[in-house]
């Protein structure tokens, strides 16, 4: 019977160690749990929270970069807004010259047809004067010669009066007419002939001038007959006319007379 008792002594303190050793284990198992658990937690709201600093950081950036473009443009806006009331004051400016330049338009047309009217009515008196009440057109006006289709106007002046090669044709061209551009050898004669001699180096002032290194007419022709002007093109020459010696080269700046020319009045 001792014996007994102490096995099962024995036993109950083995069960009892055995119990106790697997309560221990037990507790280390769940403290570990504890403590991974407690570490997971904090990881996660480590992150929770900078998640939260980048949004916040984010936000306010996103914030900061629309203010920017908010303001540029607002900057924009302002100044689109300054050219087209700058824009809409040139348009103003220029339909105010506009006006005034049709004014002027409307003014200067109705001068310049006024001054047609004038002119006809001139040219009308000029070449169809009245006698006795009637008007009798005549092919060139008082002053002027009458050869075939032709009118010539021998300005015989002082000599005081004599003009250079070019006061000689702004002359012929304010009576609406030019220098002779001689065309054939029966004009020749007639320019020739009106071309009366003063001294054996004065004449009178034709279309012909040295241009490019050639005689040439004011209607742009070359001279083609040689034996009219004996003596070469030279720069700054122009031709007279000298009755009964041809045409001769002088100075474009020398001053003699002038014959002006201009189209007959068909009647």
């Amino acid at each position: 019977m001792a014996d007994e008792e102490v096995n099962y002594a024995s036993v109950t303190f083995n069960t009892k160690k055995l119990s106790q050793s697997q309560d221990v284990s037990v507790d280390e198992r769940s403290g570990s749990r504890r403590h991974h658990y407690q570490q997971l937690a904090c990881g996660l709201g480590t992150f929770c929270v900078i998640l939260v600093l980048g949004i916040i950081a984010v936000t306010v950036y996103n914030s900061t970069l629309l203010e920017k473009q908010v303001m540029n443009l607002t900057a924009e806006n302002h100044s689109l807004r300054e050219k087209n009331e700058q824009l809409e004051a040139q348009n103003k400016k220029l339909e105010t010259k506009k006006e005034n330049l049709t004014e002027q338009i409307r003014g200067i047309m109705i001068s310049w047809n006024e001054l047609n009217i004038n002119q006809a009515q001139r040219s009308i008196d000029t070449y169809c004067p009245k006698e006795n009440n009637n008007r009798i057109c005549k092919p060139c006006q008082n002053g002027w010669d009458h050869v075939e289709s032709s009118c010539y106007a021998v300005n015989d002046v002082n000599r005081d009066q004599w003009k250079t090669w070019e006061e000689a044709r702004e002359n012929c061209r304010g009576k609406i007419s030019d220098l002779p551009v001689v065309i054939n050898e029966e004009e020749k004669k007639t320019v020739s002939e009106k071309s009366w001699t003063y001294d054996g180096n004065k004449g009178y002032w034709i279309g012909l001038r040295v241009e490019d290194g050639k005689w040439k007419w004011l209607d742009g022709r070359n001279l083609t007959n040689s034996s009219w002007i004996n003596q070469p093109p030279s720069d700054g020459h122009c031709a007279i006319s000298v009755q009964n010696q041809g045409f001769k080269s002088v100075s474009c700046n020398e001053k003699n007379r002038w014959i002006c020319k201009k189209k007959a009045l068909s009647v």
